[in-house]
């Protein structure tokens, strides 16, 4: 392809990765992508990008080289060593890591690849699959303006809301506060799931007077239906809230921010994974209060 857009590789194309990488494909960037899964790398040239053998195969072209991995330590697997980002990447590329990680792997990531001559953006997002398939994620983004500037025509083919929030690991540290919502959020909508249930109301009529009030959410418009028709198929896996709301309690002990609620709904998520749970949907939450309330499940 000719065109004068950068050259993106794309390393991790999982539930997240790869439809926004087609994304790219559709807005007429040039990419090569590379995950673990040979069947996800020919999904994406099958999309009309290119695949490659290696993280070092993939990057060594790149201006732009993507991040969508599931957690700090996949992150740092593939940036460091010999076959990772940092030492086959060119000098003046723009790494942009779109995991969740804990801030602090973000910080260090943006100085090690600053010593290589690589710049760094942290930008983490939300809206799960459909939000990813549809383009309209909310992208959260750490790092310098300069940089940030340089990847915004390319985040917006990505998302919807791209918001600068301060330096490197800022966009974690939002992307934390995120997921410590969305999940307690989730828990609500679980519990007032089981009590009008139990109460014998109309569950459909219920929820959709309830979400055109204050109680509505983005949580139960994109939840309403894994509630009512109990499918808890993945589009954000408790495994990963799970590591998540690790990411959150965590990073607010080391600032002093109490987070009453938040530490109980991550012991609620950490029980449901413990119980076998935590491959299904974030949503699933519903099985536990369902437990806690005498419903075999």
């Amino acid at each position: 392809m000719s065109n004068n857009l950068p050259k993106v590789a794309w390393i991790g194309l999982g539930i997240m990765g790869s439809p926004m990488s087609e994304n790219l494909v559709k807005a007429g960037y040039d990419v090569t992508g590379y995950t673990l899964e040979q069947d996800k790398v020919d999904r994406l040239v099958a999309a009309g990008g290119n695949g490659a053998s290696s993280i070092a195969d993939a990057v060594r072209d790149a201006d732009v080289v993507i991040t969508m991995v599931p957690a700090s330590p996949q992150v740092e697997a593939v940036a460091y060593g010999p076959d990772g980002i940092l030492e086959n990447a060119r000098r003046g590329a723009l790494l942009v890591d779109m995991s969740s990680i804990t801030p602090q792997t973000s910080v260090d990531l943006a100085k090690n690849a600053a010593e290589k001559g690589i710049r760094v953006l942290d930008a983490p997002v939300s809206g799960g699959e459909a939000g990813a398939i549809e383009a309209v994620l909310s992208i959260m983004v750490g790092g310098e303006q300069a940089d940030f500037d340089a990847a915004k025509p390319l985040l917006e083919a990505l998302g919807k809301t791209i918001v600068l929030c301060g330096p490197h690991g800022s966009g974690q540290t939002v992307k934390a506060a995120n997921q410590l919502i969305v999940a307690v959020n989730i828990q609500a909508c679980a519990e007032a799931v089981v009590f009008l249930e139990k109460s014998g109301v109309d569950l459909a009529a219920a929820l959709d007077v309830l979400n055109g009030g204050l109680a509505g959410s983005t949580v139960l418009t994109r939840k309403k239906d894994n509630f009512l028709k109990r499918d808890f198929a993945p589009g954000f896996r408790i495994d990963l809230h799970h590591k998540d709301m690790g990411i959150v309690t965590d990073a607010a002990r080391n600032v002093g921010a109490a987070l009453p609620v938040g530490g109980v709904v991550a012991q609620l998520v950490a029980s449901l994974r413990a119980q076998g749970d935590g491959g299904l949907d974030h949503s699933a939450l519903l099985r536990s209060v369902e437990r806690l309330s005498g419903s075999q499940v």
